[in-house]
């Protein structure tokens, strides 16, 4: 029986085959899966926010696309990964909430996502598939035999990507 490991918001969790990883209740949150086929390693994170200069001092990288990033990436290299095969996919980034006259620090699900992809590109870590925006929730989870990612939702059904 594979392992299910969960991931929390803020957080990063790395492994191998037959684990699966799993997050739960994204938002404006994004799941950034990181995976490399051969190796069958990879991780899943959890991100709050897009840049952790524009925010209160913290003590939680993950919480953040610019620092959970690089962290999650050197723990899958350690596990075995190789940074030429790795590939990416990403969910979440929804608008939860409208606002009447919304400024754009209120689109924080956009900017997690607009923020992933670039910091994803800054890497040279090709995103394979993404499933973002909207107005709902997700729960994501991958698979690391195969790589597979499920985007679950209550309205909207599950997915593949």
């Amino acid at each position: 029986m594979a392992d299910l490991i969960r991931v929390g918001m803020a957080d990063y969790k790395v492994g191998r085959a037959p684990s699966t990883l799993i997050s739960y209740g994204l938002g404006s949150c994004i799941g950034i899966s990181l995976y490399d086929t051969q190796a069958k390693v990879g991780g899943l994170l959890h991100i709050m926010l897009p840049d952790s200069t524009q925010a209160r001092p913290t003590d939680n990288p993950a919480k953040f696309a610019d620092t959970g990033l690089p962290l999650m990436l050197k723990d899958v290299l350690e596990l075995g990964a190789s940074r030429t095969r790795l590939v990416a996919k990403i969910a979440g980034g929804a608008q939860m909430f409208a606002f009447a006259n919304a400024t754009d620090i209120m689109r924080v699900g956009a900017r997690n996502a607009e923020a992933a992809k670039k910091i994803l590109k800054e890497m040279n870590i090709r995103l394979l598939a993404e499933d973002t925006g909207g107005n709902y929730g997700r729960t994501v989870q991958i698979n690391l035999n195969d790589g597979v990612y499920k985007v679950k939702t209550i309205d909207k059904g599950e997915k593949e990507i």
